[in-house]
């Protein structure tokens, strides 16, 4: 019987559960603040990881971003000794506003809806 959840999956949980304390709890750059892990998607060989990221502060993503990528090594490495995998997976971390994007679109259709009832 074939697994439905696979082990690359079930990886990118965990790594998205121990990455969100090392980031709370770690990291001290003033840059990353307020940051929540989305999702995390690794390659079947393992060697490296997407993280999906979004921070409250929409208009200093950018700065977050390089300074999670600048603190991807030290991830890398407390992330080994929390996980038990042969190979640790390199962390790429990318800002993903589809929240943002989604809110905007439902404002827009929320605001053509009261235009259309309006006699």
């Amino acid at each position: 019987m074939p697994y439905d959840y696979s082990r690359t999956d079930r990886i990118g949980e965990q790594i998205k559960r121990e990455l969100a304390m090392l980031i709370r709890n770690e990291i001290k750059d003033p840059r990353v603040s307020m940051v929540s892990i989305l999702d995390v998607s690794v390659t079947k060989d393992l060697s490296q990881a997407k993280v999906y990221f979004d921070t409250l502060n929409q208009d200093e993503h950018e700065a977050c971003e390089k300074g999670l990528n600048n603190a991807a090594g030290f991830l890398r490495r407390e992330l080994g000794r929390a996980i038990k995998l042969r190979n640790t997976p390199s962390l790429k971390f990318i800002y993903d506003d589809t929240e943002q994007r989604a809110n905007d679109l439902s404002h827009v259709i929320d605001q053509a809806v009261k235009s259309d009832k309006k006699p």
